[in-house]
């Protein structure tokens, strides 16, 4: 019998807005932080930045940042700062990050993480506006 993980630790930025959390995923310099920081700037909330942990909790996901990183956010060319932070927050949406999203998917695909399946949305990080996209997609694709 195969057994699920109940927790991972995902290479992935994340926030809360309006309760719910949003993971932010790619490979290094593809705009992680950066996007989290523009979302926060638009009203979202820190979870973490660059590793997250994700846990099953009542069959929901739960985004938390590891201690050592709890409050911190890289800000490319000026460093480290600190930000407000909200833990156990449920995930709602995983955000893909990549250089070429397709223009108009049909659907999107679904990842299990920690035995949850979520929605995957694939985003141009550095698009001037990929933070109200991440928002348009919580509220249609990940109600």
């Amino acid at each position: 019998m195969m057994t699920r993980l109940s927790s991972e630790q995902l290479h992935a930025s994340s926030v809360a807005i309006d309760g719910r959390a949003v993971l932010l995923s790619g490979p290094s310099g593809s705009g992680k932080s950066d996007l989290a920081l523009r979302l926060i700037d638009r009203g979202a909330t820190l979870i973490a930045d660059d590793v997250t942990i994700v846990r099953r909790v009542d069959g929901a996901l739960v985004a938390t940042a590891p201690e050592r990183i709890r409050g911190k956010l890289e800000v490319r060319a000026l460093g480290l700062f600190d930000f407000e932070t909200v833990n156990d927050v449920p995930v709602s949406l995983l955000v893909e990050l990549t250089d070429n999203p397709q223009r108009f998917p049909l659907d999107h695909p679904l990842r299990t993480i920690a035995g949850v399946t979520l929605t995957v949305v694939a985003l141009h990080a550095f698009e001037a506006s990929a933070p109200i996209k991440v928002e348009m997609a919580l509220e249609r694709i990940a109600s």
